[in-house]
């Protein structure tokens, strides 16, 4: 398998200092505003950037020291073990997060943004824009064990469950 190497692009500043408590995805942290601040060196790529309404974070779980392969994630109300690759859970072999958060504004190489689930001091490794017909998939979609419904996930918060041991 080839090695490669990836470095932040800036650092994701937001409340939530404390894993537990805080919302499992973006539409549960509606009512939180997060700032990003980009490193110097990728201002010139943030141009255009401005005329999307929502954003991907790509981001690293530099605080989750643990990886786990079978884990029980927080949105499964049936608590069975799920295989990690069908989850959104911090314990990933790489650790990478995604959110997609609603755009705020951008000033020099601070992005505000709105949709908090993310720990405070969390590295930034990449920013896409969300392109409606670039995401949008036609027809009937399955969503494997994933039963929730979007009030369940905008109310519910992380546990203990992810712990580093």
């Amino acid at each position: 398998m080839e090695l490669f190497s990836i470095s932040s692009i800036g650092v994701i500043h937001t409340n939530f200092t404390n894993k537990e408590n805080m919302p499992v995805q973006p539409c549960g942290g509606m009512e939180h505003i997060g700032k990003i601040i980009i490193s110097e060196s990728f201002i010139k790529g943030l141009k255009d950037l401005d005329g999307f309404s929502y954003i991907y974070l790509i981001y690293y779980f530099n605080q989750t020291k643990t990886e786990q392969l079978s884990v029980i994630p927080f949105n499964d109300k049936t608590h069975t073990l799920r295989g990690v690759f069908s989850t959104r859970t911090p314990v990933h072999p790489n650790k990478l997060g995604l959110s997609l958060v609603k755009l705020i504004d951008i000033k020099e190489n601070i992005i505000t943004y709105q949709g908090v689930d993310i720990l405070n001091g969390t590295p930034l490794i990449d920013i896409k824009p969300f392109i409606p017909a670039f995401d949008y998939v036609e027809g009937e979609i399955d969503t494997g064990w994933m039963q929730s419904s979007v009030d369940d996930i905008k109310t519910k918060r992380s546990d203990k469950r992810f712990k580093d041991k």
